[in-house]
């Protein structure tokens, strides 16, 4: 259970560092040389509305949050 409980603590904290990379790249102008014409990956990403995971202690909350993850990559 211990186990389970550090993995979800590490999947929040890895979410975190993702919005927070997300954050910083929607701030950054992307060259024209790179513009395909289309968005980028984690503008998609961001539209499929990824749930939020807020460290909740129990593990089917936890599995749950990382089916919805799955499916989105």
């Amino acid at each position: 259970m211990q186990g389970l409980v550090q993995a979800m603590q590490t999947q929040a904290h890895t979410q975190g560092a993702l919005q927070t990379q997300l954050e910083a790249q929607a701030q950054v102008p992307v060259p024209q040389a790179h513009d395909h014409g289309g968005p980028s990956i984690m503008e998609k990403f961001k539209r499929m509305a990824p749930p939020s995971f807020k460290g909740e202690s129990d593990p089917l909350l936890a599995e749950s949050w990382i089916r919805e993850i799955e499916k989105i990559f």
